[in-house]
């Protein structure tokens, strides 16, 4: 491989994975504190997207506190959650909006203070946001930031492997798709923030590239993944207009007069929660109740229900700019029609086991963001996915600059060989099934089996499924080009994750959160009030085990 394509070899100190928010927070805080950064990443993510993110400042409401915000995250979690992380959240989403606004991100303000949105799973209203939306402003804000910074960032290059020598992860090899050259990126702590499961499920929100690497590639290095059973359905995603087709329609606007409606008519959310409606309710519950209503045939025939737009007041309507440009652009106006939506998978509360400095145990290596795991529990808040990034990008970016290995003496070229491997054989395969075919077909399966609703038949069938996909990609994928190999580590990856997902759900003889079992209905404190944890072996097979709540 080292003959056929050169590698190119760069050191630095901290080497961030991930071009999202979590990512650029990492980067921006290793450099601050005196760290030489380089960054890679294929694109950003979902970040763009976000609209705002919880901070406890109590600017909307005075009785808010971050051990209010702290009691919301846990209840919202099912207990599920780990403790340590929650505090470090709670505690550190003032600082780092403060960060934000010192790097001139805007944010909607009454007078001196903060504007805040009420999202669901909060008890006051602690969103801060802008009307355009904070993801792209943070990040646009945050890579000029890093650029005068002088951090180094590869962008549209593919993370292949990690680099491990001793038991450390000393770097990563990358590769770009489009030109076939490789980079071998030699580091003293790597921050892992590639985001979470990627497009594991048709009918998802997430973007197409995000790929659930981050788990296969730290399982691989010796971390530990854990609540992986745990498949957020977004409740409130657009079917139609077509053109909005994947949007989300956010919960906050539900807090500015939305509401629910079924094809009766009826606002069904008070069936479910009589006192609040759609609001202070979390989203894996609010999933189940939509869902419910399609499944007992009160949906739309496209088994849908409306989200009515045409309730919320003009002026607050017109401050979700980006959902009103695109629902107009497809034919609808907010204002005078309703779209309609339905849930679909959105987020992961699993992920890679970290401690409150966000180190995953592997010495060397860290993540933030969505791949890690621990903060949510069960379930996710509204607003948290953000703030988690936020929060986690700069705590994660810190350890790494603080903890970095000491020199040593490497065999560089072993360690490269090492990590060539993997497109050494994906790039060898002639077979007939392509990685587009694996990839569609376990969307499919995920869906199917470790969909909204679970229980045992789905998700054995849904195991035999994936084992049968598994079989594939080892008798070989087709591969005809250096990209068709990259697919291919792409699909073997999302195989691996699909397997760990599916193997959690079968292993929680409960329902909790987002993980909602039809044969065992009820929440088992007794049993499961643990994470289930997943390692790989020497062997390449997968170790489940139960470790208690941190």
């Amino acid at each position: 491989m080292n003959q056929q394509l050169a590698i190119e070899e760069l050191s630095t100190d901290v080497l961030v994975l991930g071009g999202g928010l979590a990512g650029y927070r990492a980067a921006a805080a290793a450099n601050a504190a005196g760290s030489q950064v380089v960054m890679a990443f294929q694109a950003h993510g979902a970040s763009q997207y976000i609209i705002g993110f919880n901070v406890p400042i109590a600017h909307a409401n005075p009785a808010d506190s971050p051990q209010a915000y702290f009691d919301d995250m846990v209840k919202g979690g099912y207990q599920l959650n780990d403790r340590q992380l929650v505090d470090v959240l709670a505690n550190g989403a003032e600082s780092a909006l403060a960060e934000l606004v010192s790097i001139g991100v805007p944010f909607a303000m009454n007078g001196d203070k903060f504007a805040q949105r009420h999202l669901s799973g909060n008890t006051y209203a602690r969103s801060v946001y802008h009307p355009q939306g904070i993801g792209h402003m943070a990040l646009n804000a945050l890579k000029a930031h890093c650029s005068q910074a002088g951090v180094i960032q590869y962008a549209g290059w593919k993370v292949i492997s990690l680099l491990k020598d001793q038991g450390e992860i000393v770097g990563a090899l990358l590769a770009n798709r489009h030109s076939s050259q490789l980079v071998a990126i030699h580091a003293k702590s790597v921050v892992m923030a590639m985001g979470g499961i990627g497009a594991l499920y048709t009918d998802s929100t997430y973007p197409a590239d995000v790929s659930s690497d981050s788990y296969a590639l730290a399982i691989e290095a010796g971390a530990t993944l854990i609540d992986m059973e745990f498949v957020q359905f977004e409740p409130t995603v657009v079917v139609y207009p077509e053109g909005a087709k994947g949007m989300e329609m956010p919960t906050a606007m539900l807090g500015d007069g939305a509401h629910l409606l079924n094809a009766l008519g009826e606002r069904f959310m008070y069936r479910y929660n009589p006192v609040h409606g759609e609001l202070q309710i979390e989203k894996a519950k609010m999933a189940l109740c939509i869902q419910q209503e399609i499944d007992e045939g009160r949906g739309l025939e496209d088994q849908t229900v409306f989200f009515d737009t045409t309730q919320v007041p003009v002026d607050k309507l017109e401050t979700y700019i980006n959902h009103c440009k695109r629902l107009r652009s497809s034919g609808l106006d907010p204002i005078k029609e309703m779209p309609r939506i339905r849930p679909a998978a959105h987020s992961h509360m699993g992920g890679i086991k970290v401690d409150q400095h966000y180190w995953t145990g592997v010495p060397g290596l860290f993540a933030a963001g969505e791949a890690s795991s621990g903060i949510h529990g069960a379930s996710r808040i509204a607003g948290n996915g953000a703030s988690d990034v936020i929060v986690s990008g700069g705590v994660a970016g810190r350890s790494a600059a603080m903890t970095k290995q000491q020199p040593a003496k490497r065999n560089w070229n072993k360690i490269h060989q090492q990590a060539c491997e993997k497109i050494q054989t994906a790039a060898s395969q002639a077979g007939k099934t392509s990685a587009e075919d694996i990839k569609q077909a376990l969307r499919s399966v995920m869906l199917s089996s470790a969909g909204l609703l679970r229980n045992a038949n789905g998700l054995l069938d849904g195991q035999a499924k994936i084992r049968n996909l598994q079989s594939e990609i080892d008798a070989g994928l087709r591969s005809n080009s250096f990209t068709d190999s990259i697919r291919s580590l792409e699909a073997k990856n999302m195989v691996l994750t699909g397997q760990i997902i599916v193997q959690a759900a079968l292993t929680r003889l409960e329902s909790r959160g987002a993980h909602q079992r039809i044969d065992y209905p009820q929440m088992d404190d007794l049993h499961f009030l643990n994470h289930i944890a997943f390692n790989m072996k020497e062997d390449g097979c997968i170790d489940t085990r139960n470790i208690p709540i941190a």
